[in-house]
C-alpha cells in the first residue's frame, strides 16, 4: 500500500527530506513508544507516522516497546542498545528518558521526544550535554505567548488575572503578571478561585464589581467553561483567555463559543501538513495525535543526516545547525536543545473546535 501510494504521490513521498537536495542513504531509527496497555494507541500513532515517512527514502524503523514503568529501566536500556539505531524518537514518558538518556551521552545517538514537557529533565540535558531534543515547547513559551496576546490585543482594557491555585495555574498567571509589571501594566483584579466547583457565580460577581472586562484564567477547561456559563447567566460580557489546558475534553459543561486559548494547533490543520495528511488517509492511516509529529521527527532526522554527511559531522551535531522544513512547519533548535520558535498560537473555540482567532481590531 505504501509503495504504491508513494509512486502516485512523489511530492508526499519525499516528505521534506529532500528539501535541501537529493536524499542521502536511509536512516535507522528506533521508535520508543508503548505497544500495549492504555497508551498503546498513542504508541501506534508514533509508529505509523514514523514508518510512513521512512518508506519514502528507504529508512528503517525499529519498534522499541516503552512501558512507562520505572522498574523496566534496565530492560529498556538493553532493548535500545540491542537495536543499534542511529537515532531515537518517541519517548511519551519521562521514566523512559530517565533510563535511556544517561547512556546516550557517550554514544552520540540523538533522541527526540514528541511529548515530554519536564523542564527539570532539560536542565539535566544541558548540564550533561546529552543529545536530546524535544518537539514540544517549554512552559516559558506558553507564558510568553499569553503575555504578547495581552499586550497586543488588550492593552488599555480592564484586565483580571485569576488562577485555580494549582502549581501550573498559579505559575502561569504569575509569569504573565511579572512580565506585564515590567511593562508598567497592573490588573484591576486578581484572585485565586476554588477549582472543580459546580458554579462560580460569586467569582463572576466579584469580577463584575472590579470592572474587569478581559480575564486571563490559569485553570482547566471545565472551570473556564463554568465561569463562561455563569458570566452569561449574570449578563456580564467577559473576554476569557486561558492556556493550553483548555485544549481538553469538552465536558461536563460545553465551552462557550468565543473563549480564547493559547495552545498548539491541530497538526492536521497546518498548511504544510495538508498533503501528507491526505496521503495518510488514502493509506488508511488517521493523521491524529502523534502521527504527524512522528512523521515530522523522522523527516527532520533524515534531513539532519543529509547535512551531517555533507559537513562530515555527527548526526547529533547537525540537528541544531540548521532550520529544517517539516509538516509542523520549519523546526529550529536553540543552544538549549529547545524549539527556537514559539509554536503556540491564539485560538478561539467556535462550533465545537479551536480555530485561529480573528485578527485584532484597531
Amino acid at each position: 500500500m505504501f509503495r504504491v501510494l508513494f509512486v502516485l504521490l512523489p511530492a508526499v513521498a519525499l516528505g521534506f527530506a529532500g528539501a535541501s537536495g537529493a536524499a542521502a542513504a536511509g536512516l535507522k531509527v528506533g521508535v520508543v513508544a508503548p505497544v500495549e496497555g492504555p497508551l498503546g494507541a498513542l504508541g501506534r500513532q508514533v509508529l505509523e507516522g514514523a514508518r510512513f515517512q521512512a518508506e519514502a527514502r528507504g529508512s528503517e524503523v525499529v519498534s522499541i516497546p516503552e512501558t512507562c514503568e520505572a522498574g523496566d529501566a534496565e530492560a529498556l536500556k538493553a532493548a535500545v542498545a540491542a537495536a543499534a539505531t542511529e537515532a531515537l524518537i518517541g519517548f511519551l514518558c519521562t521514566e523512559s528518558l530517565d533510563a535511556v538518556l544517561p547512556t546516550l551521552g557517550g554514544t552520540g545517538v540523538p533522541a527526540i521526544s514528541l511529548s515530554v514537557r519536564s523542564d527539570v529533565l532539560m536542565e539535566d540535558v544541558r548540564k550533561n550535554g546529552w543529545p536530546f531534543y524535544r518537539l514540544v515547547p517549554n512552559a516559558r513559551k506558553e507564558t510568553e505567548k499569553l503575555t504578547s496576546v495581552i499586550l497586543e490585543r488588550w492593552k488599555g482594557e480592564p484586565l483580571a488575572l485569576i488562577d485555580d491555585g494549582t502549581i501550573h495555574g498559579r505559575d502561569l498567571v504569575e509569569g504573565v503578571r511579572a512580565a506585564l509589571a515590567e511593562m508598567g501594566l497592573t490588573p484591576v483584579f486578581s484572585d485565586t478561585f476554588r477549582p472543580a466547583q459546580e458554579q462560580q457565580v460569586s467569582l463572576v460577581r466579584r469580577l463584575a464589581r472590579s470592572g474587569a472586562t478581559h480575564v486571563l484564567i490559569g485553570g482547566d477547561r471545565s472551570d473556564v467553561a463554568i465561569i463562561a456559563r455563569d458570566a452569561a447567566s449574570e449578563k456580564l460580557s467577559l473576554t476569557l483567555l486561558g492556556g493550553e489546558a483548555l485544549d481538553a475534553a469538552d465536558q461536563p459543561i460545553p465551552l462557550a463559543d468565543g473563549v480564547l486559548a493559547v495552545t498548539l494547533p491541530d497538526p492536521e490543520s497546518l498548511p504544510d501538513a495538508a498533503q501528507t495528511a491526505a496521503a495518510m488517509r488514502t493509506a488508511n492511516i488517521v493523521p491524529e495525535g502523534y502521527t504527524l509529529p512522528a512523521f515530522a521527527a523522522m523527516s527532520l532526522l533524515e534531513q539532519a543526516k543529509d547535512r551531517a554527511l555533507k559537513d562530515g559531522t555527527p548526526l547529533a551535531d547537525a540537528l541544531p545547525k540548521a532550520a529544517y522544513p517539516t509538516v509542523l512547519g520549519t523546526i529550529r533548535f536553540d543552544a538549549g536543545h529547545e524549539l527556537a520558535d514559539n509554536p503556540y498560537r491564539l485560538m478561539m473555540w467556535q462550533q465545537g473546535r479551536f480555530i485561529d482567532a480573528p485578527p485584532a481590531t484597531e
